[in-house]
């Protein structure tokens, strides 16, 4: 039995003989068998978001095979009137739900199993004039040969992406340490290298589904549970079915949202009568799910016990995501995953620094006998499933293929490769900008890859600007001194135009906005030359130190001063230009953070809902290298997201600073201000740039997305997917009157001059409120300026708007 759609085979489906009690159910494979006796017209299948279907039984044979392919149906089950007592499958989810901390997988000491994993995704429901397309033909002709990929009603899929992995999976309890060596893999896919990365994201550990906890991640959302604590809140149950097993019984429990919204599944589970754990789940998601982009999502698991008493353990887990059309003539896409696990080892904690890379790959891990794959799939490869191999290779050599993947990867990545020099040129979002310094600004950098070097990593940019008519420059090395901890060291030299307020260190991450930095009218604009050395190490699984040696220069294009010898008051000399060198030592601590290795980078997958906390020390050395300052800045940064029950995920990062030295005011903090029209994350979005200066300081930023908790209780938009959002941003900070006096206000002449604005007693604050997944890619914020609202040339209301992809 069969997916009538998607062709992966349908678990834990009733068949039975109409108007008899002869059936059974299919296995996690699809398939089934059972006897039964005449006389006999037609046997028919019903499972939980799928329409009931029925076949004729031939009769006068002795054996007969009967295949269906079934079509989804994702709606509400039947609708169940309990007319007396208590409906009766809350008894058993009671059960299940008390029973989840000894039933739970995780609750063995350890465990360790060989995982095999096969992934397949598919480009599905192309249309006529999709098909028609010149582009499109010479894929859909080479595949018109393949009659085997062909779907059940005879429409054109087309393999972009399969492969097979085994991997062997470790996991602890006390601590929660996770680690896969991926051992083997095996991709083809179009357009596309394996570098490694591709490698470590089909292994099984973006495969692993805990329905005992009360909320599983999912396509970064948060779906609650069947079994959570909250399932009375979230879900109907209907007991469909009860097996006698020896003395007890097992029992069938079908579900469904309370509101077709919410982040919640349709399904049914196998629950054990005499442990009350998870033996088999089938759950999907509704079409009017808050979730954008998804068809239908479906993820099924078969339980077993390893070993007598054990806990009940996922061996076999298949998800199935139908990505839906973008418009009437844009094609679907398939994406499918198959896990089987084995050779389960119980019990035998290993070190806990084992753990520490969370997923690994084994250096042979391209290499392997021919036989191997026969050897190591649970079974054989459907002949549709050779094809794919055979038709992703053929459309591999179209040229528009090829050109197509070229286009794709510079969009996504900003880097277009050189295979020949092995280098990457870009990124093209700063290739260009214009503003009142350097008027219209090109910009050209590089970066080597892997095939150049798996040790070294050569980077740089140069930059120059038509109205000041200088060049612009960065050189970079860094090594990769060992993958095993990872640690890295570089030295980097760097010449270029900042602006007060809007420095690399403040813009963090903000790539984009970054850019866009670059436009418009500079204030408080300075060249400065920057040179570093550092050496970056992750000491154990999470915790990362990192020491670096920088000097730097400031030369003001604006009119700046500072007294150089505050003994002297009001008759110091007077300086513009200066010069600072700094040790700088920091500790990052992200015990849950799980990273990926794309060819010489590490990519973070996130810290699993628990904060990350930086302290970050540094210390001016007069006299080296030319430093002009002996000082002290101490910085603490703390962030985390969560989720907070079922009215969404909130994030927050607060900073905590001391500076306790003298310096001028560049070098002290300044927040992060926002005058563009977009909506910036880690900005003040009403402050102006470099409106505030302090020496010691104290920030939090707050943002909670309810994931749709109010709008979809509301029938005449719920049906928009909007989510709601609030946000909150506070900053506190003071400046000692030694750092007051070293900036004159008047220069040697008696002109009056600007210099900062400090806090008063009074905090900076401002709140938002907005609304997200607009058109399913935007987001618009109202914000709100709570305090010095009547300072000049700002903002107390403002409206942001931003884009990105949403899920």
């Amino acid at each position: 039995m069969t997916d009538a759609a998607t062709g992966e085979g349908v678990p834990f489906a009733s068949v039975a003989i109409t108007g008899s009690v002869s059936g059974g159910n299919t296995d996690f494979d699809g398939y089934y068998a059972f006897s039964f006796s005449f006389p006999a017209d037609s046997v028919f299948v019903t499972s939980v978001g799928y329409r009931r279907s029925a076949r004729k039984i031939v009769h006068n044979q002795v054996e007969q095979v009967v295949d269906f392919q079934i079509a989804a149906d994702v709606h509400a089950l039947r609708e169940v009137v309990v007319r007396a007592g208590e409906n009766p499958a809350w008894a058993i989810i009671r059960r299940v739900v008390d029973r989840r901390k000894v039933n739970n997988p995780d609750r063995q000491t350890a465990s360790q199993y060989e995982s095999y994993t096969k992934t397949q995704i598919d480009v599905n429901k192309l249309t006529d004039k999709f098909r028609n397309r010149k582009s499109v033909r010479q894929i859909t002709d080479i595949i018109d040969q393949f009659e085997g990929l062909k779907g059940d009603e005879g429409e054109t899929v087309v393999p972009v992406f399969i492969s097979e992995s085994v991997s062997d999976v470790f996991l602890r309890t006390d601590p929660m340490k996770k680690k896969e060596i991926i051992r083997k893999t095996k991709v083809s896919g179009i357009g596309m290298d394996d570098s490694g990365l591709v490698s470590q994201v089909i292994g099984s550990s973006f495969q692993q589904y805990n329905f005992y906890k009360d909320w599983l991640r999912i396509v970064e959302k948060d779906f609650v549970s069947p079994i959570s604590d909250s399932w009375k809140l979230y879900y109907e149950y209907f007991l469909s079915d009860s097996v006698k097993n020896g003395e007890v019984y097992d029992y069938k429990i079908e579900f469904e949202p309370k509101r077709k919204q919410d982040l919640a599944f349709l399904g049914s589970m196998w629950i054990d009568g005499e442990t009350y754990a998870l033996t088999r789940i089938d759950v999907s998601i509704l079409k009017e799910t808050n979730i954008n982009y998804i068809d239908n999502l479906r993820i099924q698991q078969e339980y077993d016990q390893p070993e007598e008493g054990s806990a009940w353990l996922p061996f076999k887990t298949r998800v199935v995501i139908d990505v839906e059309q973008i418009n009437k003539t844009a094609p679907g896409l398939l994406l499918k995953f198959y896990t089987t696990n084995s050779n389960f080892l119980l019990d035998q904690p290993k070190h806990p620094r084992f753990y520490d890379t969370a997923i690994e790959l084994s250096d042979d891990y391209m290499d392997f006998e021919p036989d191997f794959w026969q050897k190591k799939r649970p079974e054989n490869l459907s002949d549709a499933e050779k094809l794919s191999f055979q038709a992703i290779d053929s459309i591999s050599n179209v040229p528009m293929i090829r050109t197509y993947t070229e286009i794709l990867n510079v969009f996504v990545n900003g880097y277009k490769n050189i295979d020949r020099l092995n280098v990457d040129f870009g990124p093209y979002l700063y290739a260009y900008a214009f503003n009142n310094v350097e008027g219209h600004r090109l910009r050209l950098g590089f970066k080597t890859d892997e095939e150049f070097s798996k040790k070294w990593i050569f980077s740089g940019y140069g930059a120059y600007g038509f109205k000041d008519r200088q060049w612009k420059y960065r050189l970079g090395v860094d090594h990769i001194f060992s993958r095993k901890p990872w640690t890295t060291g570089g030295i980097h030299y760097q010449y270029d135009i900042e602006r007060l307020g809007l420095t690399r260190e403040n813009l963090a991450n903000s790539s984009i906005f970054g850019a866009f930095s670059r436009y418009g009218n500079f204030r408080r604009a300075y060249m400065q030359r920057d040179g570093y050395l550092y050496l970056k190490r992750e000491i154990a699984k999470g915790l990362t130190h990192q020491i670096t040696l920088r000097n730097r220069t400031f030369d003001p294009l604006f009119q700046f001063l500072y007294r150089t010898d505050l003994s002297k008051g009001d008759q110091s000399p007077l300086g513009s230009f200066y010069r600072t060198t700094e040790l700088e030592f920091e500790t990052r601590l992200a015990h849950r953070e799980t990273f990926l290795q794309n060819n010489n980078e590490r990519i973070s997958l996130g810290n699993d809902n628990a904060p990350i906390v930086s302290i970050r020390y540094a210390i001016g050395l007069k006299g080296m290298l030319g430093g002009d300052f002996y000082y002290h800045k101490l910085r603490l940064n703390v962030k985390q997201s969560f989720r907070l029950g079922f009215i969404g995920r909130t994030t927050y990062e607060a900073n905590f600073g001391y500076i306790p030295s003298q310096l001028p005011y560049p070098m002290l903090y300044t927040p992060l201000g926002n005058e563009s029209w977009f909506y910036v994350e880690n900005a003040f979005n009403l402050m102006n740039y470099f409106e505030f200066v302090s020496d010691r300081y104290a920030t939090l930023r707050l943002e909670h997305d309810d994931n749709g908790f109010v709008l979809n209780r509301i029938p005449a938009i719920r049906r928009l997917k909007l989510r709601l959002l609030a946000t909150g941003r506070l900053y506190y900070g003071d400046l000692s009157p030694s750092n007051r006096n070293i900036t004159p206000t008047h220069d040697a002449l008696g002109n009056e001059m600007e210099t900062f604005k400090t806090l008063g007693r009074r905090p900076y604050m401002e709140v938002g409120y907005g609304l997200n997944n607009i058109f399913r890619v935007g987001r618009i914020d109202f914000v709100h300026r709570l305090t010095y609202r009547n300072e000049p040339s700002v903002s107390k209301f403002g409206v942001k708007v931003s884009f990105w992809f949403n899920i």
